[in-house]
């Protein structure tokens, strides 16, 4: 069974852009990185989690979707294609074949774990072998939302407290907002792609609470309630919205954020930056589980 939320992509149509945007924001961004299917990224980490910044760079590159083989550069290029955003979430994964397998028994995945390798670099600037292997999974009222579990296979080389260091004292990744029009319509999926049977349903939505952050899948209404931000529902299903990080100190982030000449609001307790390349950032107090 999966575990917590471990990294979500925010795919854009300028790295470099939307990587000094981040850092702007107080947090410190990794260098880039290349796959060899023409999708280049950086990163972005916190304490278990991580935002892979991505962007379709070498579109010749791309391999398309075959029968039983998700393509993770086709997904992006279509998806960028029609918008920016928060794209794809994937869980911790132990064994991303027995995710494969219990994804396919629910119905909600029959693609081959899709496995790859690339070289990581450290603070010191000496390189590590990375390794990963995805099992995905599809929502299929949910077209542009993708769902995988990610299994690392040298965690020792990719988790590094030199990154998760920011200026804006993040620490952790709270939540994953999605929105749709109706929220229950997805409550079957959910609990699959999670491996959670008891998910918390209230008249605003659908939650997941795992082992690292909750998925939160609300009306666009509600996401305005909660973080002043209107949504247009311009998305089939249900699509990713925001994603809230923990911080030390969110006086610190304001004033960071005001130093930096970035618009954020407070909002029910919360610091909010709207429209970064088609995501809501959302900071809060203190630590999560």
């Amino acid at each position: 069974m999966p575990g917590g939320l471990d990294h979500i992509v925010h795919a854009v149509r300028d790295l470099d852009a939307a990587a000094e945007a981040y850092q702007r924001l107080g947090f410190t961004v990794g260098a880039r990185n290349r796959h060899p299917w023409g999708t280049h990224n950086r990163i972005v980490q916190v304490d278990g989690f991580f935002v892979e910044i991505l962007t379709v760079a070498e579109p010749e590159k791309i391999a398309p979707h075959r029968a039983r083989a998700f393509s993770f550069g086709a997904f992006h290029r279509d998806y960028l294609a029609r918008r920016e955003g928060l794209s794809m979430l994937l869980l911790a994964s132990a064994d991303a074949k027995a995710d494969a397998m219990a994804y396919a028994a629910a119905g909600i995945g029959d693609d081959e774990v899709f496995s790859f390798g690339r070289d990581g670099q450290r603070p010191d600037g000496s390189v590590v072998k990375l390794g990963f292997s995805l099992a995905f999974a599809r929502d299929p009222l949910s077209p542009d939302a993708g769902f995988a579990a990610c299994q690392h296979h040298h965690p020792e080389n990719f988790w590094n407290p030199s990154f998760q260091t920011h200026a804006n004292g993040a620490c952790a990744a709270a939540a994953v907002a999605m929105v749709a029009d109706n929220p229950t319509d997805h409550h079957i999926f959910l609990g699959a792609f999670t491996g959670l049977r008891d998910l918390h349903a209230s008249s605003i939505g659908v939650t997941a609470r795992t082992e690292r952050g909750d998925i939160d899948i609300v009306e666009p209404v509600s996401f305005r309630d909660q973080y002043g931000v209107s949504l247009a529902t311009d998305a089939e299903g249900a699509r990713f919205a925001g994603l809230r990080i923990a911080v030390e100190d969110l006086a610190v982030v304001e004033r960071l954020l005001k130093q930096n000449g970035i618009v954020a609001t407070r909002h029910i307790d919360r610091l909010i930056a709207p429209d970064l390349c088609g995501a809501t950032l959302i900071f809060e107090q203190g630590m999560v589980r």
